[in-house]
């Protein structure tokens, strides 16, 4: 298929079907940690994936989550090792086109999703020594513990511990969670609290979601949109804060339910990862001058697909 006859459809299609096919096989790969492995960047620029590309790429599971595109793999005189496959990566290319209305030249600018391929170091022979690993820099991952994120919050609500339930109060804006000590770990408390201090982002004193600031019915698709973002954005904060959710419990049911939503509607996965790394960004105190979706990947002309 020829680039310019990709489609922006077709590209969802094909992030969606490749997260179908984990579920399906009984893995969630957002739930996967870079804790271990590192923020996953490219080698070459040093720069950080973000939104749905840290986890699809986090989820792999190689020891270290550095990658290069086809290209800086051939500038650098490395190779693939046979076999290999690319991992996919998501961009959205700015087309800037010049309409005419009467005698006005009216510039429009709009948005398409756009895919290549990267390739883990694991996946490559002969990398040169120029190109040397980078320590582990990432510089949110330098927080020391979960208390601190949600200090870093700004703005953050209330936390009441009231009653034997996790929620957050969207009007009274307000996040209520069982005692610490009803969890069977620490780890299980914070990933819980993480979860609601996705949701509790959203208000409109924060980035005004609207799957926040409009009232939902359950199970409805602003529902379902906000219960991913808030499941994607609580596991951004467990690899940031280094800690991984041992009591989660990936049932059938669980599984299932997120399989149907996603068939469903192709969109709502790459929508709902770019809210949740909007939503990291903000509880984590990062300046929100670039939309996840805009991220400054290099990208080479001739490896876009």
């Amino acid at each position: 298929m020829n680039q310019s006859e990709v489609k922006e459809t077709d590209v969802y299609t094909i992030v969606t079907n490749r997260i179908i096919e984990r579920l399906e096989k009984g893995s969630v790969p957002w739930q996967k940690p870079w804790t271990h492995a590192g923020h996953p960047q490219n080698l070459v620029s040093k720069r950080y994936y973000t939104g749905i590309n840290v986890w699809m790429l986090a989820s792999l599971g190689y020891t270290q989550n550095y990658f290069l595109t086809w290209e800086q793999v051939k500038k650098y005189g490395a190779s693939v090792k046979k076999g290999e496959k690319g991992n996919l990566v998501i961009f959205w290319k700015r087309i800037v086109s010049q309409e005419s209305e009467g005698e006005n030249a009216v510039q429009k600018t709009k948005s398409l999703l756009r895919y290549y391929f990267v390739f883990n170091i694991a996946q490559c022979d002969h990398l040169p020594e120029i190109l040397t690993i980078p320590y582990p820099a990432y510089q949110i991952s330098l927080i020391s513990g979960c208390e601190e994120i949600i200090e870093r919050m700004p703005k953050c609500p209330t936390i009441k511990h009231t009653k034997h339930l996790a929620y957050y109060h969207p009007v009274k804006d307000y996040i209520n969670m069982p005692k610490q000590s009803s969890f069977t770990s620490a780890e299980g408390y914070y990933c819980t609290l993480f979860h609601e201090l996705i949701h509790s982002s959203g208000h409109p004193s924060r980035l005004n979601r609207k799957e926040i600031a409009e009232p939902n019915a359950f199970g409805s698709d602003p529902y379902s949109i906000e219960e991913l973002t808030a499941e994607i954005g609580a596991c951004y904060l467990n690899s940031v804060a280094g800690i991984i959710n041992k009591e989660l419990e990936n049932s059938v049911a669980y599984i299932n339910g997120w399989l149907k939503v996603l068939k469903d509607d192709k969109r709502l996965i790459v929508f709902a990862s770019g809210q949740a790394q909007r939503a990291v960004d903000y509880i984590l105190n990062v300046p929100l001058n670039k939309k996840p979706e805009e991220e400054q990947f290099e990208v080479e002309e001739g490896v876009l697909l």
